[in-house]
């Protein structure tokens, strides 16, 4: 019987790949024009910082992490999101000592035990970012307009920004405690997960998909009435700069995030071209984490996207690559020739491809057409005699005689031959 993969972790093949090389790409692109710079943190962490940062009561935690006892006896888990560990590592080496303020982005693979279904897999993708040091609002205005710059580069005009305030640890008990009342007299509609949450996390009800909890949350109120006047000022500046930069955003009073790290501004990235799972990037201010690991108190905003809703947006274009030369070869010495014309011309940055078992020219052609590449250069005893062979400019139809060195080939390619 042939081994398969494990259910939700999935392979990437050639054809899809391509299109998650430019969605990296385009992220370092983009975050290092805002001075971010790249961090690569390990997979497997000690259990113990997750269950301290994202919260003994949430989902991931609680039913969703990988985690198991080394041989050593040591609990430890695989990531399940990116923001602890890159925190951690930030107090670790006393980033901090050097200068409070890092700009930090990373990108790889995150576990969580979820049922697989499209868009959200147990081995999962993340690109997030990560920026410390700074309590005030215009950093909050800067990360989102960054990650919508970061959506504008691929050319999507979705997803849209979503935003709310979280308040901080001063208001939001009194809002915890009014929004319990509010559920207490609909406890019954709640759904089991809710109900269970109800006492250490009663937000959570706020984003939950059940159509129960979906009605009993009606007209709940709002943690943006609750907010104290630091939340409310810091909340009404990030819109403020938000719009001054023409960064488009909507308010979500109902967005809570499931993290019990995330303070005051919180926001999601949300489209409809995805159902049920909307959100592609998502995250937050974290003014307490940092501390809440052993660091000093420093504060932070951050998100991370989800990479395989991302490509599932960028279903409908194409990022094939295409060779930039196929040479066809006839016979024993003009395949010899187009082996070293074929190294040559790698070494000068251009992609070739040959045939490589000497088949019939149709069959070569076929295979040259199959590649899509952008020029044929075909070589037979005759070509080899006068030292030239035609080179076709498959796109335009045009054909000259290029000379077989390497330099000349170059130049008749990028000559628009």
């Amino acid at each position: 019987m042939a081994i398969t993969g494990i259910k939700g972790f999935n392979d990437i093949l050639p054809g899809e790949v391509e299109k998650w090389q430019h969605i990296e790409a385009t992220a370092r692109r983009v975050f290092e024009l805002y001075g971010l710079s790249e961090i690569r943190i390990p997979i497997l962490e000690k259990t113990e910082l997750f269950c301290r940062s994202i919260g003994d009561a949430t989902d991931i935690v609680e039913k969703e992490m990988y985690s198991f006892e080394d041989k050593g006896g040591n609990k430890v888990t695989m990531r399940p999101e990116g923001t602890a560990s890159v925190m951690r590592a930030y107090v670790e080496h006393k980033m901090h000592a050097l200068d409070p303020v890092a700009r930090l982005y990373y990108m790889g693979p995150m576990f969580r035990y979820e049922r697989p279904q499209k868009g959200r897999y147990r081995q999962f993708h993340q690109i997030g970012a990560e920026i410390t040091g700074v309590a005030a609002p215009t950093v909050d205005a800067q990360v989102l307009t960054m990650l919508t710059h970061f959506f504008q580069e691929l050319g999507l005009t979705e997803p849209s920004l979503q935003i709310n305030s979280l308040g901080c640890p001063c208001c939001r008990p009194a809002y915890r405690e009014a929004l319990k009342k509010f559920l207490l007299d609909r406890i019954d509609k709640l759904c089991d997960d809710c109900k269970r949450r109800y006492e250490t996390n009663p937000l959570r009800a706020l984003d939950c998909k059940s159509a129960g909890c979906q009605e009993a949350t009606q007209g709940a109120p709002s943690m943006l009435d609750h907010l104290c006047a630091e939340c409310g000022d810091h909340f009404d500046k990030t819109r403020k700069h938000l719009e001054l930069v023409g960064t488009p955003y909507s308010i979500n009073q109902r967005m809570v995030r499931g993290l019990d790290y995330y303070t005051r501004t919180t926001f999601e990235m949300v489209t409809t071209m995805l159902g049920a799972q909307s959100a592609v990037a998502a995250g937050g201010r974290y003014d307490g984490l940092i501390s809440s690991i052993g660091g000093p108190q420093i504060p932070g905003i951050g998100f991370a996207m989800g990479v395989e809703r991302v490509a599932l947006l960028l279903a409908e274009k194409d990022f094939s690559r295409r060779p930039d030369l196929f040479i066809a070869a006839l016979g024993d010495e003009a395949h010899a020739e187009a082996f070293r014309l074929m190294s040559a011309l790698q070494r000068l940055g251009f992609a070739v491809e040959i045939d490589y078992e000497g088949k019939s020219l149709k069959s070569q052609m076929r295979r040259a057409d199959k590649f899509n590449s952008r020029f044929t250069l075909i070589i037979g005893g005759d070509e080899l005699a006068r030292g030239t062979a035609p080179l076709k400019n498959m796109d335009g139809g045009t054909q000259v005689e290029a000379a077989l060195d390497a330099a000349s080939i170059q130049a008749a390619m990028t000559g628009g031959a």
